[in-house]
């Protein structure tokens, strides 16, 4: 019988790490693949130090899944992404990636999603400036603390933010020119074509270039095992909605809009959208619904009231929640570090829009 991918992560189980635990369960394992009797899998440690405590370890995992049953081949990748050098470089793979994002799309037979991943959702908007990027990063923060394994894909090429928004600078790694390993914050593993470029880099691509970038983000990310994983589109309906609707296995889609008439005429088209490409809508969210003065106290709704409540009603589809206007929002995804991760009143509304998630059986 040939050897199964539940079976090596089974046996990578057994193995202990000298700072307690096992590979499996603290997250190291990455990329396993198993074709015709042959092993391949990353294991990705938490900087080089921890790399060169645990270089036993890799001889361990190989020794370990070579003795499987069915097992012809193994090669194992000790890589670590999370510290520079002195000289400022990534280190773990010798340097910056050979691979790099951007071409022409290869064919593929029919939807696909990436391996590991239970549940693929999409975070999207009619029309840009309501929010749908803090509400993606604070969603997948939330959704982590709820003890979730979460992923969070920024699918903004032409304007990434997730890497600011979770305070991230470093490259990715690519221990072989074809697998990336992405990076993690706030116990979200993020990956973002924004981590690839020089910070003021812009990326002027036409359609083809966007869709061999997004298949190459979802299908040669070592994403690893995870409940969801939450993928922020770029505002509109255009290339990467369709590639993503036609190409990708997608559970359900988030509508994203503030109360005023102008966003919901768009928030509509962006139904509208997913309906046709037959992605499930989860739900409406309500984003800047009111501002509180930090003075005064009072409520002042800047973009009107209840406006996406009343559209989810007309339109028969669930109401997730309200999401204040608020300064600290702002504040803390500028400084890398989402509100959600925190506490008080304004972590409390994005907890309770995970827990809806999770309660519905879709994160």
């Amino acid at each position: 019988m040939p050897v199964t991918r539940a079976e090596v992560l089974e046996a990578l189980r057994k193995l202990k790490l000298p700072d307690g635990g096992d590979p499996v369960s603290r997250d190291m394992v990455r990329a396993v693949t198993v074709e015709n009797g042959r092993v391949r899998f990353v294991l990705e440690a938490e900087s080089p130090g921890h790399a060169r405590a645990i270089e036993p370890l890799r001889h361990a995992a190989e020794a370990a899944v070579a003795a499987l049953p069915g097992v012809e081949d193994v090669s194992v990748v000790l890589t670590a992404h999370q510290a520079a050098s002195a000289a400022g470089k990534p280190q773990g793979t010798g340097g910056a990636p050979r691979l790099k994002l951007g071409r022409h799309p290869v064919p593929q037979k029919g939807k696909t999603r990436p391996e590991g991943v239970e549940h693929v959702l999409v975070i999207g908007s009619g029309k840009g400036g309501v929010g749908k990027s803090t509400v993606s990063s604070n969603l997948a923060v939330a959704l982590a603390r709820a003890g979730r394994r979460v992923g969070l894909l920024d699918a903004d090429i032409h304007g990434p933010s997730q890497p600011r928004m979770m305070g991230l600078s470093q490259r990715p790694a690519s221990p072989d020119g074809q697998t990336i390993i992405p990076l993690r914050a706030h116990g979200v593993t993020v990956m973002s074509l924004g981590l690839m470029l020089e910070p003021d880099q812009a990326v002027i691509w036409r359609g083809p270039m966007l869709m061999g970038a997004l298949q190459q983000m979802l299908g040669q990310v070592a994403w690893g095992a995870l409940d969801v994983l939450l993928i922020d589109l770029p505002p509109g309906t255009g290339d990467v909605q369709l590639t993503l609707g036609q190409k990708t296995e997608l559970d359900g889609a988030l509508v994203v809009s503030t109360p005023q008439d102008v966003a919901l005429l768009d928030a509509r088209r962006a139904i509208d959208m997913f309906e046709r490409l037959d992605v499930p809508i989860l739900g409406l969210i309500e984003n800047m619904s009111v501002f509180v003065c930090p003075h005064c106290g009072g409520e002042s709704h800047v973009f009107g009231a209840g406006g996406v409540r009343a559209e989810a009603e007309r339109l028969g589809l669930p109401f997730l929640g309200d999401l204040p206007l608020a300064l600290e929002v702002r504040e803390a995804g500028d400084s890398g570090t989402p509100v959600a991760a925190g506490g008080g009143p304004l972590a409390e509304s994005y907890d309770r829009l995970a827990r809806a998630l999770v309660e519905r059986g879709v994160a």
